[in-house]
């Protein structure tokens, strides 16, 4: 992406991140993978820079960047660092946008604001084992009692579920109308009843903790109901399509990171007599590598742009997702290829980028979810 093609602010905030990722983050990023710890010291930085509360307003705590803007930061994170680029697009997408735009003056007061600060930490919960990609399928219940709610349940594949001091639940009310049943809660993790089962062993994101939460019998107080009753159902599809933006950007920073340390590698290694980006099966590939790399970022950026405007950008956002993270997995692949047997060493950046890449495929929505999207939004054009 051309810098003449960014606002002045933009680029401020791109190279922010950049400088911050880059010294701080990358030279660690491999021992957090080995040692898996939750990142609270790293998330703390990023919200003292203002990287939490991205798209927040400045009176409730955060920096009021455009979209554009918190995509190139959250690439830039993510090139450092795949776990942290992920928690910092959870963070801003899945916890704050909701609160931002559905949450009550205390909620934004008691959680939102702490939360664009980097002062804690959130959490999302949709997603149950029965219940993945069809929300309609959730068997959390949230039972009617005095002053609120009681939520019995289990969620799965929750990010920061064990560490998060706030977590979005969302469960399902009595009511005859299916789109009506879906309520979101705001659930902290020290509510009696709130119990981690598991944190899952993963494939890449390490630090990023995983879990499967249980939930008996937890109180919530009508005041921590988020959005209104029943209104779960839109207000978690509104944010998902923030939240695609966001894991797009992530798999951009995913594959121009590994596109990074595979050119920088051809440049360096010799075979028979010349460097191995001049052997033109390495040269045609590292092209490739950095084709998918610069058409990501720029569909992305449209999508973006679309959203700073108030367009509607459901299909936008589910095809940038889309392209980019299937983009990002193969980049990494390739970078492995240049290395050639190095490639598949602990010791080398792009085993682990490979591995962080490959949840961009699933999660927010698999590839298949996107191509529903797409195709749905054809069958209406014609």
């Amino acid at each position: 992406m051309h810098d003449s093609l960014l606002t002045e602010d933009q680029r401020m905030i791109r190279d922010s991140a950049r400088a911050f990722a880059q010294e701080r983050l990358a030279p660690t990023a491999g021992e957090r993978d080995r040692v898996g710890d939750f990142p609270r010291d790293e998330m703390a930085a990023l919200g003292g820079l203002g990287f939490l509360g991205m798209l927040v307003p400045e009176h409730l705590g955060g920096v009021g960047a455009d979209h554009v803007s918190y995509v190139l930061a959250v690439e830039e994170v993510a090139a450092a660092d795949g776990s942290i680029g992920a928690m910092m697009a959870l963070h801003n997408g899945l916890v704050s946008s909701p609160l931002l735009h559905h949450g009550s003056e205390m909620q934004q007061s008691r959680y939102l604001r702490p939360l664009a600060e980097g002062r804690i930490n959130g959490a999302f919960g949709l997603t149950e084992p029965e219940a993945g990609s069809n929300a309609f399928a959730i068997a959390t219940r949230a039972r009617r009692c005095e002053g609120g709610y009681r939520l019995s349940g289990t969620k799965q594949f929750m990010s920061n579920g064990k560490s998060a001091d706030v977590a979005i639940i969302f469960a399902t009310v009595v009511n005859e109308d299916p789109r009506r049943r879906i309520t979101a809660f705001l659930v902290p993790p020290s509510s009696p009843g709130y119990s981690v089962l598991r944190v899952e062993d993963k494939l890449g994101l390490s630090v990023s903790e995983t879990c499967q939460v249980g939930l008996e019998d937890v109180f919530v107080p009508d005041d921590h109901i988020l959005g209104t009753v029943g209104g779960g159902y839109a207000l978690a599809m509104g944010t998902l399509e923030l939240g695609r933006l966001g894991i797009a950007a992530q798999s951009v920073g995913l594959a121009r990171a590994a596109f990074d340390h595979a050119h920088a590698y051809a440049l360096e290694r010799r075979t028979f007599g010349k460097r191995i980006v001049e052997h033109q099966a390495v040269g045609f590939r590292l092209a490739d590598m950095r084709m998918k790399v610069e058409t990501a970022r720029c569909y992305l950026h449209h999508a973006a742009r679309l959203r700073d405007a108030g367009q509607a950008c459901k299909t936008e956002a589910a095809m940038a997702k889309l392209y980019a993270s299937e983009s990002a997995e193969w980049v990494a692949s390739e970078a492995i290829q240049v290395h050639g047997g190095y490639g598949y060493l602990k010791d080398f950046a792009v085993e682990r980028i490979y591995r962080d890449a490959r949840i961009c495929r699933i999660y927010e929505g698999t590839s298949d979810i996107q191509r529903m999207i797409i195709a749905a939004e054809l069958s209406r054009t014609g």
